[in-house]
């Protein structure tokens, strides 16, 4: 009898065991699964992260149209037509475009802020002078014979690529002489929009065998200035109030100085750091084709794509990037909700509370919600004051939260006292470029310990 009653409640202990086990291993499965589901209001946030980057573009494309664009100043270049025989016996007309012996541009830009909505975008206006000279002599001694040279349709052109951008007048000093310029440029000039003027053979071919010419410009754009290197030697100077420059281009300045008051630069270029030379030939010649149309000679085309590779300037362009910085933290996110849950779960093992699986939910929305958060407050007040902000809000929430749920302020606190110092490891993190994959990766192989060692205090088979 003894012995048929110990049998059962041997094998009622063995199911209660069971059972327990069971629903560790089920707990756990829903933990996964809860959080495999915070992945989607996450994917609908970097959504939202995304779109509000691109409202911010269009928004500086639209003041970008009404005010103008970036600006990218080619020139002066000297266009000549002359005429040749071609393989047939025929007279064809050929065109050269004469780049200056020296350049030297000096300029100062001014930089504001135009508001559109939420979004301030940076905008300038430039004031410009253009010295240098054009060698006649080298002109004349090339290959062509001076007579078919037609000097009396030389025109000086000057590339720019926003028209909206001229403030004023341009003025032209050639050889101590004023001339004005004209709207629009020679058609077979390498350059594709800007301003030209006619300069006659008594003005080119002068006794000196170099013409000096100033030119003064009063220029307004935004985002960007670009120069190009036509000298045989180019020497650009520029200052500017912008505190935060990016150079770009194909050579950065030579000398640059960058303080809370601006930026001065300085480059200079030798033709021998650019792929094309100083007299660059073409033709227009009309194409065999039922239509019927012209298209410029391989020689100006592939200059003035090697001219548009050679240019060079600076971003004038104020740090607005919340955006990028969000959609960094917004990578993290699966840290901080895996991490989170981990801990809750472990708080359930050792303090032996229950946390329903409603709860763990609301946890992980309260999770998800800190970006939006982030996301709208960094328009209004930077990204670093939204941060923290938004962080202490979330960890404030979920740290009352578990007190609601726990009854136990102290393990309430350290859980909320964790998150802090999670949210604090990554805004380190997302301003790191250079060693961000490496403090990264040591931060998580020491997250990954400290759970191995708790997991190991876990019994897991209840034996």
């Amino acid at each position: 009898m003894n012995e048929q009653t110990a049998t059962p409640q041997k094998e009622n202990n063995s199911r209660k065991g069971l059972n327990k086990q069971d629903t560790l291993v089920l707990k756990i499965i829903l933990i996964a699964f809860l959080i495999a589901l915070s992945f989607i209001p996450m994917s609908m946030i970097r959504g939202l992260i995304s779109e509000r980057e691109q409202t911010a573009n269009e928004a500086a494309k639209e003041v970008q149209q009404k005010w103008s664009g970036s600006q990218t100043l080619v020139g002066p270049v000297l266009t000549i037509p002359y005429k040749y025989q071609d393989e047939k016996g025929e007279t064809q007309n050929g065109y050269i475009n004469y780049l200056p012996e020296n350049l030297h541009i000096s300029g100062n830009i001014n930089t504001q802020e135009l508001k559109r909505g939420l979004y301030e975008i940076v905008v300038y206006n430039s004031t410009l002078e253009l010295k240098g000279t054009f060698s006649i002599k080298d002109l004349i001694g090339n290959d062509i014979p001076i007579n078919n040279l037609l000097f009396e349709q030389t025109t000086l052109n000057i590339g720019l690529s926003d028209l909206r951008g001229i403030n004023e007048q341009a003025t032209l000093e050639w050889n101590g002489q004023k001339i004005d310029f004209t709207p629009g440029v020679d058609s077979h000039s390498i350059v594709s929009s800007g301003i030209s003027t006619k300069i006659t053979p008594q003005q080119l071919l002068t006794n000196d065998s170099v013409v000096h010419f100033i030119v003064k410009l009063k220029l307004k754009g935004s985002e960007s200035m670009q120069f190009a290197p036509l000298g045989k030697t180019t020497r650009i100077q520029l200052t500017s109030n912008c505190k935060t420059p990016s150079f770009t281009g194909a050579f950065l300045p030579s000398e640059r100085e960058v303080s809370n008051d601006g930026f001065s630069s300085q480059w200079e270029i030798l033709e021998f750091n650019r792929n094309y030379s100083q007299i660059i030939k073409g033709t227009h010649r009309q194409i065999n084709t039922p239509d019927g149309y012209t298209i410029l000679d391989s020689g100006l085309r592939y200059a003035s794509e090697a001219i548009a590779q050679s240019s060079f300037g600076v971003n004038l362009l104020f740090p607005v990037d919340q955006y990028q910085k969000s959609m960094r933290s917004a990578k993290y996110a699966f840290l901080i909700i895996i991490l989170t849950f981990v801990v809750s779960f472990f708080v359930e093992i050792f303090q032996k509370k229950n946390i329903h699986p409603v709860q763990y939910l609301l946890i992980g929305l309260a999770l998800c919600l800190f970006y939006t958060l982030l996301v709208s407050t960094s328009e209004h007040i930077g990204f670093t004051p939204a941060y923290i902000i938004s962080a202490l809000m979330t960890t404030s929430l979920i740290t009352f939260y578990m007190i609601g749920i726990l009854k136990i302020k102290k393990t309430a606190f350290t859980i909320g006292g964790l998150l802090a110092c999670l949210y604090a490891y990554i805004f380190f993190l997302i301003q790191l470029e250079t060693y961000a994959l490496l403090v990264g990766s040591i931060g998580l192989f020491v997250i990954l310990a400290i759970i191995m060692y708790f997991s190991q205090k876990i019994n897991w088979y209840n034996n």
